[in-house]
């Protein structure tokens, strides 16, 4: 390396250090494949979590506080099916067949109507995806199966967020590790921003998971899980389009030339 002073707060490069430039080009291609096509599920799962929990609150257009509270906490107030159809479900039914199943849950669910109106509706629309062959999804199959879903809504059990705790956890750590693996040959200064946008989504993954259950147990929670959401897509964000500019856009950073130059390395 030369000696000439670095600016200040200019860390020398790291000996195992390698930037875009100096990778192989099949390494690059690598890279950006895996970058598309974590993009695209990224995106995609924004829009599925938007699905899956906007209009819980009545207003489908936004995903808000609210609509948080009533999916791990409950509404307090309605049923399980009256949130379902009010919510994800709102699009799988007439509106006319939905209002008339709540209407039946708030008066009780009585056996009688379920047999003459209820029954034939859900047959009809619900029971190919609830017919209790994926654990997963309510079973409506049969008057008391889907009594238990007419009573008092308290938001998803214990036992279904661990099931979804542990695949958030083994899923997203991963998507994360690949990329901060990419991020890792950015070249980023000060060097504390790059540790930190590498290491704030494992923080917040524990985070957020956690925040889950105690949203049950104190409502404002929700504005936890909410802003650990919105901190990962940030540096999810913050990584991809450095990395994309950086490998593909970029000028290569002066010090990286200059230590190609020293160790006489060929870059490209």
């Amino acid at each position: 390396m030369s000696d000439v002073p670095l600016p200040r707060n200019e860390v020398p490069l790291h000996r195992l250090y390698n930037h875009y430039s100096e990778l192989p080009g099949s390494v690059l291609v690598l890279y950006t494949a895996a970058l598309c096509i974590l993009g695209m599920s990224y995106l995609f799962a924004m829009l599925y979590l938007f699905h899956t929990y906007s209009g819980r609150d009545g207003n489908v257009m936004t995903l808000t506080y609210d609509d948080l509270v009533i999916a791990y906490a409950g509404s307090g107030k309605g049923s399980r099916i009256e949130s379902a159809l009010r919510g994800p479900m709102s699009s799988m039914l007439p509106k006319e067949e939905a209002s008339a199943i709540v209407s039946w849950a708030q008066k009780g669910a009585d056996r009688p109507t379920y047999e003459t109106f209820i029954r034939p509706a859900i047959e009809k629309r619900c029971m190919t995806c609830h017919d209790g062959s994926n654990p997963h999804l309510a079973n409506l199959d049969g008057y008391d199966n889907i009594k238990k879903v007419t009573e008092q809504d308290t938001g998803a059990d214990v036992f279904t967020l661990v099931r979804v705790s542990h695949i958030h956890l083994f899923g997203i750590t991963f998507v994360f590790f690949v990329m901060g693996t990419v991020f890792g040959h950015a070249y980023v200064r000060p060097v504390w921003i790059k540790y930190l946008v590498m290491g704030l989504p494992f923080v917040c993954l524990a985070i957020d998971v956690s925040s889950w259950y105690m949203v049950k147990i104190y409502h404002p929670f929700a504005w936890v899980t909410m802003s650990a959401g919105a901190l990962m897509g940030l540096c999810f964000a913050t990584m991809w389009f450095t990395s994309m500019y950086q490998m593909w856009i970029g000028r290569t950073p002066k010090m990286v030339s200059e230590r190609a130059a020293d160790d006489n390395r060929v870059i490209g």
